[in-house]
């Protein structure tokens, strides 16, 4: 049973989000929040697979609660999808630094929502071609050089080769037919690349990627 909290400020977001996920089979939510201070209450007494976040909420903003989240190392298998009005939202960026997994607009459909809540559970990020794009587009304005890579040390090469194919937005299909491998194969190098660096899942890969100047702004083409 995948346990998902809502953390959104309007009681009729939660309430549609609440009758829809209640009616999977494989899905229960487990609270609900209207702020961030009460969206870090619920997480951390109910411990939930995921937490639907929306950005913009009163006494602490969903970024805030979302960086307090993902920084708790007893809360590392919570999983936060940030809520946008829309898709190119100014907070994006900073929501991938914060260790969101990814984004879902609020008036996605229903199945897109469902598909979503289950994708990150089993690892996937939300990171839709458009959105990578923009994180890449966010990386060449701000950053000046390239991070240390150090980290990229303990990686093998293939390894490398794999967090580059991520980095410029390839699905694991997708790198299992560049590499000539399968599918399963490259779902394992990518699982193996961010267990060595830390990473919480593909979406910090992407950050990585670019903040160690693996892959550079220009290469998604």
């Amino acid at each position: 049973m995948i346990r998902v909290t809502l953390a959104d400020d309007q009681s009729l977001v939660r309430a549609g989000f609440r009758a829809l996920l209640d009616a999977q089979p494989d899905i229960e939510v487990a609270g609900e929040a209207a702020d961030g201070e009460e969206a870090l209450r619920v997480v951390r007494e109910l411990r939930p697979d995921v937490v639907l976040m929306d950005i913009r909420m009163p006494a602490l903003d969903g970024l805030a609660a979302t960086r307090r989240i993902t920084g708790d190392a007893d809360l590392k298998d919570v999983k936060v999808v940030m809520l946008t009005t829309f898709e190119l939202d100014e907070y994006v960026f900073e929501a991938i630094r914060s260790g969101a997994s990814g984004f879902l607009v609020k008036d996605t459909e229903p199945e897109e929502l469902l598909r979503a809540v289950r994708a990150v559970v089993d690892g996937d990020a939300l990171l839709s071609p458009g959105v990578t794009r923009r994180l890449i587009a966010e990386f060449a304005a701000r950053s000046k050089e390239p991070a240390a890579a150090d980290a990229l040390g303990r990686l093998t090469d293939r390894e490398r080769e794999v967090m580059a194919l991520v980095g410029i937005g390839l699905s694991n299909e997708e790198i299992a037919r560049r590499l000539v491998v399968s599918p399963l194969t490259a779902k394992t190098h990518v699982s193996r690349t961010m267990v060595k660096l830390g990473a919480r899942d593909r979406a910090q890969l992407v950050v990585l990627a670019y903040e160690s100047g693996l892959v550079r702004p220009g290469w998604l083409g």
